[in-house]
């Protein structure tokens, strides 16, 4: 079997370090023997996904670009930032659990005494370059400096919005361990971070941090950071346990039945961290809609209402043609629907699971009304022709 093709000379050294490295050597020959590789690439459970928009280019455009939809794809003021300081994070969390969102998909969870950081994006851009790509809607709460120690950095894919170069150059230079899926740990070695530093985990997999127990779950998604999608990293939602606490982090994954088997075989969780933005009937596979976040909480729970779940993956890029702080609203309402309790704090704002939760909808002041500025989508049926011009406007997502 054939693996990654390496690129000519000449266009290698064009190639920008925030590409990172196509697994080699041992790690590719892992990769080979993964049971979840197959015919050259990695699989996704539940079959083929469709990892490029479908349906009409031209519909496509004009949804994404058209003027009256895009004014809605960004806050009209400052986003409301909890500046987190090191005084919100000294104390120990009263019931041993506490979370902070910061943003995106990137969340510090304080877990029966250590400390575990999600998906960490400081970066102004996800993107390889630094003058072009979404740019954030909001600062990151607190510098990466001031954060404090933290004893694993877990990673769930390498997309540019949830591995970024600027951050890992800044945690390489600490005693941080990282805890990624097959495969990721080339991008990383690449950048500085030592291989004894890194636990290369494929799906189902364990490692152990401390007193924490990290695994490696399936999700629905796909991989890739340069010029071409090889396939050769894996994508993974993660479960971390501790002696008394449990949480999931989805990364990205389109709905699937499996996570009502994470739940069996890991649950119950005191907290799930959810993706429930970044959606679109032009990839329906890949990320799910607010409804189906709240949908995969419940399969995680046991079909019950039961622990906290954090929406993640919204209101810091703008990623998808819909209104940036919808992912929020609708989750808020599709939560309520179901008797289950959805946690909204503001960027940078810790909280406890266990406690009183955020629920205020903080982001109302600063969008913009339209005619129907909260109306939850009716289900829409995926087009089924794929994009021909536009198969790449959506990039990395």
């Amino acid at each position: 079997m054939a693996g990654p093709r390496s690129l000519n000379p000449g266009l290698r050294a064009l190639r920008p370090a925030a590409f990172g490295a196509d697994p080699s050597g041992a790690r590719l020959a892992r990769i080979r023997r993964s049971p979840h590789f197959s015919a050259g690439v990695f699989q996704n459970p539940g079959g083929e996904a469709r990892t490029r928009p479908s349906g009409s280019a031209r519909e496509f455009a004009r949804i994404y670009f058209e003027k009256e939809a895009r004014s809605h794809r960004a806050p009209t003021g400052t986003v409301p930032v909890h500046a987190t300081t090191l005084a919100d994070l000294a104390r120990p969390p009263a019931t041993g659990l506490r979370l902070t969102w910061m943003g995106h998909s990137s969340v510090l969870a304080e877990i029966d005494g250590q400390r575990v950081l999600f998906d960490p994006v400081w970066g102004e851009r996800c993107s390889p370059f630094p003058f072009a790509g979404p740019k954030r809607l909001h600062p990151a709460p607190v510098p990466l400096a001031a954060l404090g120690p933290v004893d694993v950095v877990v990673i769930s894919h390498d997309h540019y919005d949830h591995l970024d170069l600027p951050t890992i150059n800044a945690l390489a230079g600490t005693d941080t361990l990282f805890a990624v899926p097959l495969g990721v740990g080339a991008h990383l070695e690449r950048w500085g971070v030592s291989a004894g530093r890194l636990r290369e985990l494929d799906w189902h997999e364990s490692t152990h941090v401390g007193g924490l127990t990290l695994t490696a779950t399936p999700a629905r998604h796909f991989c890739g950071r340069g010029l071409r999608n090889t396939q050769h990293t894996l994508w993974a939602s993660w479960v971390v346990a501790g002696e008394r606490h449990r949480v999931f982090h989805s990364g990205d994954t389109g709905y699937f039945d499996g996570f009502r088997d994470i739940g069996a075989a890991h649950g119950p969780f005191d907290a799930t961290m959810i993706q429930i933005g970044a959606y679109s009937e032009f990839w329906p596979d890949i990320h799910m809609t607010p409804e189906e976040g709240v949908r995969a909480h419940l399969d995680l729970q046991g079909g019950r209402p039961a622990g906290a779940l954090l929406p993640i993956h919204w209101g810091t890029f703008n990623l998808a043609p819909h209104p940036w702080a919808e992912p929020g609203e609708w989750t808020r309402d599709a939560g309520a629907e179901a008797g289950q309790a959805v946690a909204t704090p503001r960027p940078g704002a810790p909280f406890e699971p266990g406690g009183e939760l955020p629920t205020d909808p903080w982001w109302r002041t600063v969008s913009r009304p339209g005619p129907t500025p909260w109306r939850r989508p009716r289900p829409v049926a995926a087009p089924a022709e794929p994009l021909r011009d536009e198969a790449d406007l959506a990039g990395d997502r």
